[in-house]
Order: C-alpha cells, then structure tokens, then sequence
C-alpha cells in the first residue's frame, strides 16, 4: 500500500514497484489511507508523512494503538532527525528522505517484510496451494506451478480473502488497474487460465464461480 498525495511521486512509485511484481493499492490522503490500511491485509505500507487529512505519523500511531503489525516505511522531504526519531518511536520500521531511487526503496520493502516475520508471513496458504509472495513461487501438494505475472496478481487476490466473492469489476480494478468493460471477458478468460494450472486434476477444486456475481477460493475446510 503507498499513501502518497503528490500524484507524480504516488505514479513513479506505483509504475516501479509494479515493474519489479509488486501489487499496489494507492491512497492519495491520509484519511484513505487509514482506511485501506484497517480494512484490509497489506505486507508493507509506504507512508507519506505530510498528508492531507490524517499525516503520516498519526496514521502510524493509530495503527500501533490497535496493535496493527503492519510494517511501515515513512517517507519525508525533510530530514530533520526529531521527526525520523518520532516516526522510528511510533513504531515505524524504516523510513527515507525524498528523493530516493526507487531500488532502494525496493530493497528496503524486502528487508521489513522478512525482519516482520521471515517467509512464514510472506506466503499465503489455503488448503494444498501455497504462494510465497517474496520468491513468487506457488505450488499445490507441493508440485510447483507456473503463472505469468497477471496471473499470479489474480491468484493472490483471490488467496488473500479466501471465502470472498470478488466481483468482475473488483478483479478488473485490481488486477488490471482500469474500470471494468462489461462487454469484456478478460477477467474470465485468466479465471478459466489459472483454474487449469490451479485445480488441474485435482478432485478438490478451489477456484469457484459464483453464477451472476463473480469469483472466490474456497476457505480452507
């Protein structure tokens, strides 16, 4: 999740950690952006600190306040070292000085999400079908199975709510970042793709179409 109000740096950001994998949700002022952050599981959050609306550090408070565990990475145009102490007191987990590259801000998500918990909380599980987020590998009963790059974004969102119906649209904005053409069967065409490599098969099928309404991955049982 990036919370960033200047819509130039929120689009490099976005275009850059979508070109290493990364799926990004972006919230343009800190009110949205505590709202994303408490409504939904994110395994980073890259935090403005000068926000409209809530700022950055009192998003960061509220969230530790509700004992949230979601790593943060602030990002400030200043330096002044009180205010990266208050963010690193707050409970921030890094934090960088406007501008930056976009490798190091890359290199530094990698290193907050492994201290948060190692790969145990970078891999998603429901039933025999596991992801881990940081190698991008997924496999089902252990055999190893290869998506493209949309299709693995399709596929985490389903396993990140399990049980969840997600509607085309929902799919569409997500994955694919532009409002949904109903006259469009994208969005079922890869559900049709990933439904092959996922349940092959196998007797137990977790990907199911809910008629009229969209798709979901059945909880585990």
């Amino acid at each position: 999740m990036v919370v960033e109000d200047e819509k130039k740096i929120a689009s490099f950001l976005r275009k850059g950690l979508e070109a290493q994998g990364f799926v990004v949700e972006h919230a343009l002022n800190g009110d949205d952006g505590y709202a994303l952050a408490t409504s939904r599981p994110y395994d980073v959050a890259v935090l403005d600190i000068m926000l409209p609306g809530r700022d950055g550090l009192s998003i960061l408070r509220n969230l530790r306040e509700r004992k949230i565990a979601l790593p943060v990475i602030l990002l400030t145009a200043r330096s002044e070292l009180n205010e990266r102490l208050e963010g690193l007191n707050l409970g921030a987990d890094d934090y960088l000085t406007k501008p930056f590259h976009i490798e190091e801000l890359i290199a530094r998500i990698h290193a907050v999400t492994r201290r948060a918990g190692g790969t145990g909380q970078s891999i998603l599980t429901v039933a025999d079908l596991t992801m881990n987020l940081l190698t991008r590998e997924v496999r089902r009963a252990g055999q190893r199975i290869d998506l493209t790059t949309r299709e693995f974004s399709l596929l985490e969102h389903l396993m990140r709510s399990p049980g969840r119906v997600l509607t085309r649209v929902e799919i569409c904005e997500r994955v694919w970042e532009y409002n949904f053409d109903p006259g469009t069967n994208l969005v079922d065409v890869y559900i049709q793709r990933i439904r092959k490599k996922v349940d092959g098969d196998s007797p137990a099928k977790l990907i199911e179409t809910i008629r009229g309404v969209g798709y979901r991955i059945k909880p585990q049982q």
